[in-house]
């Protein structure tokens, strides 16, 4: 089986492993404080041109996702985020566990709007019972989205001014930025996701790392205490020094034209990407969502499905109609050439 249904199924990166064996036995303080997880910030610091953020990290994206919606949010506050937002969808209730409750707006293409926020916002202060609904503190996206789509400069701009005007805080899920910063189609850079947003994270464990994501609180006033509150959702990795060389292995050399691994490994995955979009599209069939990243959702015959299934691991997203069924194939750091020539082949046959 040639498997296409996410991009964590492989291991890690050569970059990582080799620098996580040549460090293995050196001994380092714990929790994150040693000398390469220092180096880590510094250089995730001067990438995003923040150089007084805080830069914490994680071992996975929900962990990540909902200690930031914790800790940022008084106990009566929710987070407004796409119907189709991972937290709202695919992290079992892990925000509501918490107490926060996901605020969930209609989404087209995977993406909420400007307007939807300030909507929502105006709509809970003029209710009469406002004092008995959650109440608005913070808006979460992802870029990528879960439909492989990009927000724009111009969109995320419109977003960070209105969450500024209303005082909610901005939340950015990126634990699939590799695959968004490397597209061909993204506008954006790290230092605008600093500019822009409150919170944000460079996702490690999809994008090369073993595990990790890297969150960057580029507000003083939220980063205050953020310590605290990863250990008390059992996120403070003892070892934490495997988090941080992680990051410095796979942002080695980079000098903002996406030179170190952590682009080009992902720029890959997106042209493979793409070139499996070309080959589906060639044999006539359209994409449930428009995806310039490493996730495409080619809409398939059931027939063509059922063929494709004995050979490839996919997964399977909706069906449009009785007779069609809606996949994702998504590559990723690893997707080997043969790989991706073998399903071109197969497709072309189909």
């Amino acid at each position: 089986m040639i498997r296409f249904e996410c991009d964590y199924g492989e291991g890690a990166a050569q970059p990582v492993l080799d620098l996580l064996q040549k460090t293995n036995l050196e001994q380092t303080p714990g929790y994150g404080m040693d000398d390469y997880c220092d180096q880590a910030r510094g250089l995730i610091r001067k990438l995003c041109d923040a150089p007084d953020a805080g830069v914490h990290f994680f071992v996975g994206a929900t962990q990540a996702n909902f200690t930031v919606v914790d800790a940022l949010l008084k106990p009566w506050q929710g987070v407004l985020c796409a119907d189709s937002g991972h937290i709202n969808v695919h992290e079992t209730g892990a925000v509501e566990a918490t107490g926060h409750k996901c605020l969930a707006l209609p989404s087209v293409q995977g993406k909420i709007t400007a307007q939807q926020v300030r909507d929502a916002y105006d709509a809970h202060w003029a209710d009469a019972s406002h004092e008995h609904i959650a109440q608005p503190g913070m808006v979460y996206i992802s870029n990528p989205t879960e439909d492989g789509t990009l927000y724009t400069k111009e969109e995320l701009t419109d977003l960070s001014a209105t969450c500024y005007d209303c005082g909610l805080c901005l939340f950015v899920d990126g634990a699939r930025m590799a695959y968004g910063l490397a597209s061909e189609a993204n506008d954006l850079n790290l230092q605008d996701y600093a500019n822009l947003c409150d919170v944000f994270y460079l996702g490690g464990t999809k994008c090369g790392a073993l595990f990790g994501e890297a969150v960057i609180i580029n507000n003083p006033d939220l980063d205050q205490d953020f310590r605290y509150a990863i250990k008390q959702h059992g996120a403070m990795l003892a070892k934490g020094r495997l988090l941080g060389l992680q990051f410095l292995a796979l942002l080695n050399g980079e000098d903002g034209t996406g030179s170190s691994p952590y682009y080009t490994m992902a720029a890959k995955a997106d042209r493979q990407a793409m070139r499996i979009r070309a080959a589906f599209e060639a044999k006539g069939c359209a994409m449930l969502f428009d995806s310039p990243t490493n996730q495409q959702f080619p809409i398939l015959p059931n027939n063509w499905y059922n063929a494709l299934s004995e050979k490839y691991a996919m997964t399977l997203t909706a069906k449009p109609d009785a007779e069609h069924t809606a996949v994702r194939f998504c590559t990723s750091w690893a997707t080997r050439d043969e790989d991706v020539d073998a399903l071109l082949a197969d497709i072309a046959s189909l």
